[in-house]
């Protein structure tokens, strides 16, 4: 095993990826002579050169639709988004095109394209820079949506969302580019897209939650623990498709969830898992399943109330106490 960080670890897999398929190209707003707005892209240029890490112009849609020009003709496009949120400019070549293609061509067609970068909120950005697309794009047929928490995920699950014939949504966090973790040194090494994890044993009540709600769920876990409330936390990490199966069956062990999710509560990711759980393990439940989420709100610019509009370990302690008792 490698120490990596986040950035590192999505490097290593297009890295791989690039070598390995000659199809694989990148493409986006300075990804080459800068390296990418997080670095990500670094030195990819020098060793593929212009032909296979292009610069863009500031225009989201257009780069977007060329990718998925690129993707039909056969090539392997690997599109870099400096934000997500600057991505709802090319949602039309997403979900419109990218997404339909294989269906209105009676599957004569495919679209094997990676949209990459950052979503949800990285700090005091402002209401336009803190939203999470995942819940969104997920509604749409024909697109897999990835959102990881950990160096290691990032890199076997970019290296399978590139081999995919299908298009891929793979989003990130701009705060978790420098985070260190442990990387599978193994040739090859791949996750399946769709498969989630345990990332912490427990009994009392499960946590689930993804990209930087993820380490929240963690913080607060060490924090019950003392108190003797045993979590166990599922990284889903593909928000579709979504393994039902393992958090099902960890609901039916503990008979208690909360999902932990940074987007407003109304039709999102967290309503959608407390909808199937609800549908298929009703009768294991011993306490309704509890969401923490982001208010009904756009994201405020003042730091105190940023911080209060954000979801806490403090806020998942108290779900779990509420469940619990």
């Amino acid at each position: 095993m490698a120490v990596l960080q986040f950035r590192e670890a999505l490097k290593h897999a297009i890295d791989e990826e690039m070598a390995r398929d000659e199809r694989v190209f990148v493409m986006g707003e300075e990804v080459a002579e800068y390296n990418g707005a997080y670095k990500v892209t670094e030195g990819l240029l020098d060793k593929y050169g212009y032909r296979r890490v292009i610069d863009t112009p500031i225009s989201e849609l257009g780069f977007a639709g060329l990718g998925v020009g690129a993707a039909m003709n056969g090539l392997k496009p690997i599109v870099e988004f400096m934000t997500f949120n600057f991505a709802v400019l090319a949602a039309d070549q997403i979900i419109n095109h990218a997404t339909k293609v294989k269906y209105m061509t009676g599957g004569q067609a495919d679209c094997p394209i990676v949209f990459r970068g950052p979503n949800a909120s990285a700090g005091q950005l402002g209401a336009t820079h803190s939203v999470a697309y995942d819940s969104m794009y997920a509604q749409f047929p024909g697109l897999k949506v990835i959102y990881v928490s950990e160096p290691n995920d990032a890199k076997g699950l970019m290296k399978s969302a590139i081999r995919d014939e299908n298009p891929v949504l793979f989003m990130e966090s701009e705060q978790m580019y420098g985070l260190k973790g442990e990387v599978s040194d193994e040739e090859d090494f791949i996750i399946p897209i769709g498969k989630g994890k345990i990332k912490r044993e427990g009994s009392d009540v499960t946590l689930v939650a993804h990209g930087k709600m993820y380490h929240l769920a963690v913080q607060a876990a060490n924090e019950l623990a003392k108190d003797g409330i045993e979590c166990e936390i599922i990284d889903p990490r593909t928000v579709k498709p979504l393994d039902l199966e393992l958090i099902l069956q960890s609901v039916k062990k503990t008979n208690r969830c909360i999902v932990i999710d940074e987007a407003h509560p109304f039709a999102g990711f967290a309503a959608e898992i407390g909808f199937l759980i609800q549908r298929e393990a009703f009768d294991y439940l011993d306490a309704p399943v509890l969401r923490v989420c982001l208010p009904d709100v756009n994201a405020p610019f003042s730091k105190p109330l940023f911080d209060a509009w954000l979801p806490s370990p403090k806020q998942i302690i108290d779900a779990v106490k509420q469940v619990s008792y």
